[in-house]
């Protein structure tokens, strides 16, 4: 199998029409300044002296800002760099992301024209009020339009979608989920809402008009909508921003983030959790009083079924005083286990009663 890697470069704000209530690109990206094509070529090449050749498919994605709703020159000038290195064999695809409302065919004919594999589409709620209330610009009915042309044009979809923004429920998250399924997307990501310096929900935190999601509130409707995802097999590319200088926890200096639940494991702290929640349903369905339990798992999953700091691990003995002992075992498929009970609470006393004789 090869290895996959992504060039990423940052285009904030570039051609963006709105300026959306979550949004400073330029603290999200840590890009400062607008890219240019000799910028990108240096970007490329400089990644690529660091891919090893072998097995590796190299994906470079143009990330942040709208792609498509740059000037259409700047456009061409970006995507003729990435264009090259796919003809010289060195690059294998090319992914955009960009908004609904800046797709049509004339654009996605462009981006056929130089082989783009994969456009992500800022979705962020199915709930056009909140879409309204977050200042987005644009209606679900676009983010339908888009996806429906961008899947009939041949083009792996991806959707990008929101937890926690203002006024936002639980259901309105569920909800998304759901309409986003129906439109059939191969990827998604997944961001809790963070309040980030210069932006207009910074002003509304500081005026007590919008309260940010806790971060337990935030893994747990996290681990709703991946359950969803993953029982439809859409693949989940992200949760959570990623960890840079600017977004840190907020005591971080140079953190530009203010609050919010950001935790730099986010990713990990859901996918755990739901490890946890499976463990616990499967030791109760044994009918049994456990005391030791040995979950078979393939290695791959190893970090996530302990827990970020050993937290399944820890919570388990102190909620149900289990034991848990893991093995490895490749011939489990990713995200199951088997699960065998080694001693029960009838054992226990047994052991203890014979000690004590």
């Amino acid at each position: 199998m090869k290895k996959q890697y992504i060039i990423p470069i940052f285009v904030p704000h570039l051609g963006c029409p709105k300026d959306c209530i979550f949004c400073n690109q330029k603290s999200i990206s840590g890009q400062k300044k607008n890219m240019t094509k000799e910028e990108a070529n240096e970007i490329i090449e400089e990644y690529l002296k660091s891919i090893e050749k072998e097995d590796a498919e190299v994906e470079i994605a143009f990330f942040g800002g709208s792609f498509t709703a740059i000037e259409e020159k700047q456009q061409e000038e970006l995507l003729q760099v990435a264009y090259k290195y796919i003809k010289e064999g060195k690059v294998s695809s090319i992914r955009i992301s960009t908004r609904p409302d800046c797709i049509d065919k004339k654009t996605l004919k462009r981006l056929k024209k130089y082989k783009v594999k994969t456009i992500e589409l800022g979705v962020q709620s199915a709930n056009n009020y909140i879409l309204q209330r977050s200042n987005r610009g644009h209606s679900f009915e676009d983010v339908k339009k888009a996806s429906k042309l961008i899947r009939w044009y041949g083009f792996e979809l991806g959707h990008q979608m929101m937890v926690g923004l203002p006024e936002s429920t639980r259901i309105d998250e569920i909800n998304t989920a759901k309409a986003l399924i129906k439109l059939k997307p191969k990827i998604v990501r997944i961001y809790p809402v963070l309040v980030v310096k210069a932006t207009k929900l910074e002003k509304e935190y500081k005026e007590g008009t919008y309260e940010p999601l806790p971060l337990i509130q935030a893994i747990e409707i996290c681990k709703e909508l991946v359950n969803m995802f993953n029982k439809k097999k859409i693949s989940i590319i992200r949760i959570g921003l990623q960890t840079t200088d600017e977004i840190a926890n907020p005591d971080k200096e140079k953190s530009e983030v203010i609050a919010g639940p950001y935790h730099p494991a986010f990713r990990q702290l859901v996918e755990s959790g739901l490890w946890y929640d499976a463990i616990v349903y499967k030791i109760k369905q044994l009918n049994v009083k456990v005391k030791e339990v040995e979950v078979r798992i393939n290695p791959i999953d190893v970090n996530n079924v302990i827990g970020h700091k050993k937290e399944n691990i820890i919570k388990l003995k102190e909620t149900y005083d289990v034991d848990l002992v893991l093995k490895q075992d490749e011939s489990i498929k990713q995200g199951k286990s088997k699960i065998e009970v080694l001693k029960t609470y009838d054992d226990f006393i047994e052991e203890n009663r014979n000690i004590n004789v």
